[in-house]
């Protein structure tokens, strides 16, 4: 029969109370660093403005042969910054791309929306296309990007980081 603990010398027992210490301060620290990872979720935000995961998104969209939304984020993210002469060629090059029905690379906007863009191609301003930069970020944040965080692409980008 077991006779329990009182049976081992007093030496194991606190060798046995300080190992069982060790391993829970252990176990602690693993669960504040994974808490803490967490905590900082990825967003769509973050990753647009972090150069991998940029990256890493686009070639996911371009494996869904939807890379278009991503490229029109970036065209009028460019756009906001560009000198007020080369305002009028990069707007008219936007719109052949991405705005005009015909477009090669034709982004998917509300018919207000895209409206509001062709009656404003005749005054130019670096926030002109504001509303719809902002209308195809969020149709990535409920689309696109929900899916790329189920993705290989994301978990590589991930282990990269």
């Amino acid at each position: 029969m077991c006779k329990g603990l009182s049976a081992l010398p007093s030496s194991c027992l606190e060798k046995a109370k300080e190992m069982k210490v060790k391993l829970t301060h252990l176990a602690e620290k693993s669960n504040k660093h994974r808490a803490q990872e967490e905590k900082a979720p990825l967003d769509l935000e973050s990753l647009l403005n972090s150069k991998a995961g940029l990256q890493a998104f686009h070639w996911f969209l371009r494996s869904e042969f939807s890379e278009e939304n991503l490229a029109f984020w970036l065209a009028c993210k460019e756009y906001k910054t560009m000198p007020e002469t080369k305002l009028s060629s990069k707007a008219q090059s936007i719109y052949t791309q991405f705005i005009n029905p015909d477009a090669p690379q034709e982004v998917n906007l509300d018919s207000e929306t895209r409206e509001a863009l062709i009656d404003r191609m005749d005054t130019l301003a670096a926030d002109m296309f504001a509303e719809a930069q902002q209308r195809i970020f969020t149709l990535m944040a409920k689309d696109s990007f929900p899916r790329f965080l189920r993705s290989p692409y994301c978990q590589h980008a991930v282990r990269g980081a």
